[in-house]
């Protein structure tokens, strides 16, 4: 009877095996993240009580998954700039994390070109794994797209980031380089691919509604791997044959897609993202002394206590609506540079600061960019230009969205773009179409940054302009310090006013 019992189990497992190798069936898993900004340590997202995040403890998930079936690890771009854990090293903190956890390879984001060429081309040397942008021209050592073998099935992955690049990161850090519309160039790589890969994936930094757009343009794309807009994909998205996934931001989530092939063809998929809470004990240990290794090399600087916020300080919703902090900010812009008015880009705040104690890394973490103030005459009618383009994507998320001092304006979404801005005022009075006014800002914007024309194309209409060393000159300025950066301004008003409380004073208003 034992024996009996014990052919029955072969039996049955034999026919189990030959179930699975009939069906020919095989399954991989692809891991990602995006926009993770150098966000390492656990923090509590604005309004938010909770901790979320903590790079330590992604990589122990990601080590996990890895575990139970093959897998491959990807980043879909903007894995620098934006905390000061990252900042102040300007990335290399961040590659030597990525390196540690084997990453397979990542698309460069606009954010890796904010420290300037030099600087990408090191952190490309230093990269132990492949860096990919089909759609660049000019930049060193970056591959198209890699062919990765998991579990017998061919992988391809190609690159492709945003081609608004060159207006996202100021004009200096891309100089020389082109950045081609990704539609064009990836149905040639997607033919060269074709014949040695059973699974196209295009790894993008060009946003979600982009994604979607790509996806009904190209056809053969299997899956997109997406970053740039931060969206939070809980279930994969679907555009023609074309899955599209996405992992939020700041390392707040994993996204997990499992993949089942039959003979070269997906039968089956399973994506979701994993949120990542710290929980003592699940962190990945080298991982977690790495961050910590970092953090105490800036803790000295950072750590300074430079003055309280009296109110939480949000730079969480700057790309869609008056904020305080974007008032407070542009109130100091605006003070410094002694003018009518003063015009920023929301996106060029990147985090929020809490009620308690400011200090120092706060200011550096909202101000990452080396920028500084500059003012300029503008003409009543380039101003309102400026503001069309400031609330001409406000749908999208898109970071040119104005935050403004000494100015008030209304905005229309369900009018058409160009024509959505009304009732300017500046100094609490109707603007004037052909009346000039100083407006102070940034050298990013007003070096054309983020789109914003009006600037750039006032200063090229005066008799005298220059670009040298990143310095702009031009007879249309009026105030022009290029020896501070913006933040170290912030932290300078911060020390002497101590306390900082500012409020939301309608100075935007979105009518019907």
């Amino acid at each position: 009877m034992k024996q009996f019992t014990f052919l029955l189990l072969l039996l049955c497992l034999f026919t189990c095996l030959y179930s699975d190798v009939s069906a020919g069936q095989t399954e991989i898993r692809i891991l990602y993240i995006n926009d993770f900004h150098g966000f390492a340590e656990p923090y509590k997202p604005f309004g938010s009580d909770n901790f979320l995040g903590g790079i330590a403890y992604l990589a122990e998930l990601v080590e996990k998954l890895r575990s139970e079936k093959p897998s491959v690890l990807l980043a879909a771009g903007d894995m620098i700039q934006g905390n000061d854990w990252a900042n102040l090293f300007q990335g290399d903190s961040v590659i030597a994390i990525m390196n540690a956890m084997r990453f397979d390879c990542m698309v460069l984001g606009n954010h890796e070109f904010d420290f300037g060429q030099e600087v990408l081309k090191k952190m490309i040397t230093e990269a132990r794994f492949p860096v990919l942008g089909a759609n660049v021209e000019g930049v060193e050592n970056i591959k198209p797209y890699i062919v990765k073998q998991l579990n017998g099935v061919n992988v391809a992955i190609i690159g492709v980031l945003t081609d608004e690049t060159p207006v996202s990161t100021h004009p200096k850090n891309v100089s020389g380089i082109l950045f081609l519309p990704p539609a064009e160039v990836l149905p040639n790589y997607i033919a060269e691919v074709r014949d040695k890969a059973d699974l196209i994936v295009v790894l993008s930094h060009i946003g979600y509604s982009s994604d979607r757009i790509l996806a009904g343009k190209v056809p053969r794309i299997d899956i997109i791997v997406g970053g740039h807009s931060h969206t939070k994909l809980a279930q994969p998205a679907k555009v023609e044959n074309t899955l599209i996934v996405q992992a939020w931001e700041h390392a707040k989530a994993l996204g997990v897609l499992d993949i089942t092939l039959d003979e070269g063809r997906i039968v089956k998929v399973d994506g979701h993202l994993e949120e990542i809470r710290p929980v003592e004990g699940s962190e990945k240990q080298d991982i977690a002394l790495t961050v910590k290794e970092y953090r105490q090399k800036i803790n000295a600087v950072m750590q300074e206590k430079i003055g309280q916020a009296g109110t939480d300080l949000d730079g969480e919703n700057v790309r869609k609506r008056e904020t305080n902090l974007g008032n407070f900010i542009t109130d100091v812009i605006r003070h410094t540079a002694g003018s009518d008015a003063a015009i920023i880009n929301g996106g060029g705040i990147r985090t929020s600061i809490r009620k308690g104690d400011i200090l120092t890394g706060n200011v550096y973490s909202v101000l990452p960019f080396d920028n500084y103030i500059l003012s300029l005459r503008l003409k009543g009618k380039q101003i309102r230009e400026t503001l069309e383009h400031g609330v001409s994507a406000v749908e999208e998320g898109a970071g040119r969205f104005p935050q403004v001092s000494g100015l008030t304006f209304a905005y229309s979404l369900s009018a058409p773009v160009g024509a959505r801005i009304r009732d300017i005022a500046i100094g609490g009075k109707p603007i004037e179409p052909d009346r000039e006014y100083t407006v102070a800002t940034n050298d990013f914007l007003a070096a054309g940054g983020d789109g914003y024309k009006a600037f750039g194309d006032a200063l090229r209409e005066s008799s005298v302009f220059s670009v040298t060393g990143g310095v702009i000159i031009s007879d249309r300025i009026v105030y022009n310090d290029n020896s501070r950066w913006l933040r170290d301004i912030i932290i300078a008003y911060i020390r002497e006013h101590q306390m900082i409380a500012p409020s939301v004073e309608k100075r935007i208003v979105e009518v019907p």
